[in-house]
């Protein structure tokens, strides 16, 4: 279980992060056009998780748009947004904030991700939400870089998990 705050508050999510070195665990998440995706639908490419609790919060929404910014840098990475939002308003989300090479992926149908990844908030007023963290896989699925992000209001080391992705 890892330790996180929320507005300074102690807030807990029901595991660790993957370890880096260790395979990352399989998932199925629901894109905007509500069609389904694993990990194997991005084969050969390394991958940035960028997990938060909503997009619908100014510090969620700044996350994606960072990452969309730099996903047209990065050549062979697909930057995955992962959250707890329906589909549809993931795709309002891009659609009015112009973000178009993030892609946006919901637990709609499979609750598994946040529980595997150690991600799901377990207490406290947003209980049921992701924490806020960047995960990056090299092309083979071996977690390569981790960051939980400490306070739920802060947002990750762009810098940090952009340099991962390109030494993978």
């Amino acid at each position: 279980m890892a330790q996180v705050t929320r507005k300074g508050q102690p807030i807990n999510t029901i595991g660790e992060l993957p370890a880096q070195g260790s395979t990352a665990p399989d998932f199925r998440l629901t894109k905007s056009d509500l069609s389904d995706v694993t990990l194997a639908d991005f084969a050969g490419k390394k991958k940035i998780l960028s997990i938060t609790p909503s997009l619908d919060t100014s510090t969620c929404a700044a996350s994606a748009k960072r990452f969309d910014t730099e996903a047209a840098k990065l050549g062979d990475t697909v930057i995955l947004h992962v959250s707890r939002d329906l589909p549809p308003a993931q795709a309002r989300f891009c659609k009015s904030e112009g973000v178009s090479s993030v892609i946006t992926l919901s637990e709609l149908r499979d609750r598994e991700f946040g529980r595997q990844y150690g991600v799901e908030i377990v207490d406290g007023p947003i209980a049921g939400l992701l924490a806020r963290a960047v995960i990056v896989l090299d092309k083979d699925n071996r977690v390569v870089y981790t960051q939980q992000v400490p306070e739920t209001s802060q947002e990750p080391d762009y810098e940090a998990a952009l340099a991962a992705a390109r030494e993978a």
